[in-house]
């Protein structure tokens, strides 16, 4: 076994370099699916030993693109390297990895975003969530247009223990954009704390690890880009359905300036709500005064817990939208005038 966070002396045979293959294959960053290409192995390397002792290790790496983090995890002496691409222009240079690693990498032409991963590897690598993480890990370059979404719905699926996370607590390592990447891994009261700062750690230890400067990308975006590890929390600090959770988090957070009474309220029909958000407030303990990023996670759980129990009282209260009635409101407005 390669000690932990070190790359094998296993490397792959001589190939043509990434930029080389770029250029062989004709290949160019699309803009559309904000596709930024890293070439730089030594990067592309330092990713790969953050993600941890990947030593006969079975990985999943999301967007693989040309192939930089490809090779640097073939490197890293995995059982199994299984990528997922959605643009058919890359297949054959990753197919020409393939070729030069015989039985270790297997190439899917499809979109992460619907891929079954639970479905992908042996039954036999699955772990008690109350154990040590599996021996299966996510890695990935994610294209910045993908990567909000595909991080929210693998927190629900860590939330549902399903998707890649029914092997365990399946460890991620993933690049997004530095903001992005500070967002998650924020602190309560900084000026990053956002919604999916408490989305992410109410579930996972969240670090973000290191940034790449843009300029190592090609096209060079105008932002850099932020590593960050994630590992799913034995107990989510936050014991309600990920959809609750999501839905008080997103309605603090959409008056992020104001105080916190203000998204809260959002939460009930307007007939009833200067009552029940007093009563939300009082029963979960939280000053109304408190902006939306001085909120902790235990604040949060307080508040989808008296949430919860209001939801049960008045079985209707969760579907409630403040926009749809919003809309309502309007239209009603029309037909009169």
């Amino acid at each position: 076994m390669a000690a932990s966070g070190k790359l094998s002396t296993s490397r792959l045979p001589p190939l043509p370099t990434i930029r080389e293959i770029i250029k062989l294959f004709r290949l160019q960053a699309t803009k559309q699916l904000s596709q930024n290409f890293l070439l730089d192995l030594r990067l592309t390397d330092k990713i790969v030993r953050k993600a941890g002792n990947l030593a006969n290790a079975y990985v999943y790496e999301v967007g693989p693109g040309p192939g930089g983090i490809t090779r640097s995890i073939l490197n890293a002496d995995v059982a199994e390297l299984l990528v997922v691409e959605k643009d058919t222009r890359f297949i054959p240079g990753l197919q020409m990895l393939s070729e030069a690693a015989p039985g270790k990498l297997r190439i899917v032409h499809g979109d992460v975003l619907t891929f079954k991963v639970e479905k992908a590897f042996s039954e036999s690598l699955q772990r008690p969530w109350e154990d040590d993480p599996p021996n299966v890990h996510i890695i990935g370059n994610l294209p910045f247009s993908v990567s909000t979404p595909l991080i929210i719905k693998w927190l629900e699926n860590i939330s549902c223990r399903d998707g890649p996370f029914v092997y365990g607590r399946t460890q991620m390592t993933l690049t997004f954009q530095k903001e992005v990447a500070e967002r998650l891994a924020a602190n309560t009261g900084s000026k990053q704390r956002s919604r999916l700062s408490v989305m992410a750690q109410y579930l996972c230890n969240v670090r973000h690890i290191f940034t790449i400067p843009g300029r190592a990308f090609v096209p060079k975006p105008e932002v850099d880009v932020g590593v960050v590890h994630f590992t799913p929390l034995i107990q989510p600090k936050i014991e309600q359905p990920f959809k609750l959770v999501e839905k008080v988090v997103q309605n603090v957070f959409q008056f992020r300036r104001k105080y916190c009474h203000r998204g809260l309220g959002m939460l009930f029909p307007e007939a009833q709500r200067l009552e029940n958000t007093g009563r939300l407030l009082e029963l979960a303990d939280i000053d109304p005064t408190l902006r939306p990023r001085q909120l902790s996670i235990s604040h949060f759980k307080s508040l989808c817990d008296v949430y919860r129990k209001m939801c049960d009282e008045d079985p209707q209260l969760f579907a409630y939208n403040f926009r749809e009635e919003l809309r309502q409101r309007k239209s009603k407005k029309k037909e009169r005038g």
